[in-house]
């Protein structure tokens, strides 16, 4: 099933951008990172290639060997996550206007979570170790 170009954007639209959705899926991560840059759960949609409409206020964090962050340097919005190789496009599933459709079927980082809560949600867990492995082809390294 093909996917239609999505519009995506920060809290004060200083930066906009498009992109494909591969499906109709939302994944969650728990790493520490993410939890820092987020400010909680980061959700997100993997995603093609994106195309900036709109994009002198973006940032961009080089976060680890293998993965960097967008974010808008303006109002702070987290953005997106890409794997430095272009292998791999998770966009905050908030970026995007809509959101009918979208299903929950995956966690990353799950031993990492946090206790002070759980989705109610039955996804496919990762661990850390299984995550840095998907993503890196088994190397070691800082993950995201």
């Amino acid at each position: 099933m093909s996917h239609a170009v999505l519009n995506a954007r920060c809290l004060c639209g200083a930066v906009e951008f498009t992109a494909v959705p591969e499906n109709d899926e939302a994944g969650v991560c728990h790493c520490s990172m993410c939890q820092r840059w987020s400010g909680g759960i980061w959700f997100a949609r993997r995603c093609g290639e994106l195309t900036m409409v709109k994009g002198d206020a973006l940032g961009i964090y080089d976060s680890s060997e293998w993965g960097e962050r967008g974010f808008c340097r303006e109002c702070g919005s987290s953005l997106f996550w890409r794997q430095k190789d272009g292998a791999h496009n998770a966009v905050a599933v908030a970026a995007f206007g809509e959101h009918d459709g979208v299903r929950l079927t995956s966690e990353i980082f799950y031993d990492v979570k946090p206790d002070y809560y759980a989705l109610a949600n039955e996804t496919e867990k990762m661990t850390e170790a299984e995550t840095i492995a998907f993503f890196t082809g088994g190397q070691d390294g800082n993950h995201g």
